[in-house]
């Protein structure tokens, strides 16, 4: 029997984004590392910076027939956003005013920044859009897309409470790395509260070009709220569910 063909390293990083090395241990980076490093890291600190356009995301909403409302964390700047992760958490009362004035959907959307702005331009609208229209044909109610400036994760309970919204759907951009700046994440909490711990949300990361497809994260999202809806659950109590059953539902 022939030994297997070696492979090379070409080859072994077409298979992953990581940062690779194949020289030995000890050794100084080429420069071609080095400078690639600097850029990897000067692009991840653009994107936790970068503020959200939202006369730009308006537009592309209105271009595929979504309406929008634009709210604020009680964070008051970007430099406040970072430093305080509290204040990316808190919904301030004008704004829950506002947004108690829309009719109450099954499902509230929202769009916030995160901690890259960069990941919701590339991939946010698309991913609203795919998930809306899903939500649509499946029979439920949606929020206008809320667009949230200097957001957390846990703002999504704030709007859903201010909606009156059965179930939250909270994408913004995520942590960047020194692979990727753009990737988008996806938190879906059923009856949100006040103070809803981790454990009850359930996420898709990843969405990016090189990684989830929009496509293929609107449709996990589609069955995680149906099944969200069914049981009344989310989180690590619906992962135990799913877990027993076996397999996630496909439509309502």
């Amino acid at each position: 029997m022939s030994d297997p063909k070696p492979i090379s390293r070409a080859e072994i990083g077409a298979l992953t984004q990581a940062r690779l090395s194949f020289s030995g241990r000890g050794r100084a980076l080429t420069t071609g590392q080095a400078l690639g490093f600097a850029l990897d890291h000067a692009q991840a600190r653009a994107a936790v910076l970068a503020e959200l356009d939202t006369a730009q995301l308006a537009v592309t909403l209105e271009r595929v027939g979504l309406t929008h409302r634009v709210v604020a964390s009680a964070a008051p700047s970007r430099d406040d956003f970072i430093r305080r992760p509290d204040l990316g958490r808190a919904l301030p009362d004008r704004h829950a005013a506002a947004l108690a004035e829309e009719a109450a959907p099954d499902v509230a959307l929202v769009l916030g920044d995160g901690l890259s702005a960069t990941a919701v331009h590339l991939n946010g609208p698309a991913f609203m859009s795919d998930l809306s229209r899903r939500l649509s044909d499946a029979g439920m109610t949606v929020s206008p897309i809320i667009l949230a400036h200097q957001a957390r994760v846990a703002l999504g309970d704030k709007v859903a409470l201010a909606l009156r919204a059965k179930t939250v759907v909270m994408a913004l951009g995520e942590r960047p790395g020194l692979s990727a700046a753009d990737s988008l994440g996806v938190y879906l909490t059923h009856a949100p509260m006040a103070e809803t711990p981790d454990s009850a949300r359930n996420c898709i990361s990843n969405i990016r070009e090189a990684g989830t497809s929009v496509e293929a994260a609107a449709d996990q999202a589609l069955r995680l709220i149906v099944a969200m809806q069914r049981s009344g659950q989310s989180g690590v109590a619906l992962n135990q569910m799913l877990a027993r059953d076996g397999v996630l539902p496909t439509g309502p």
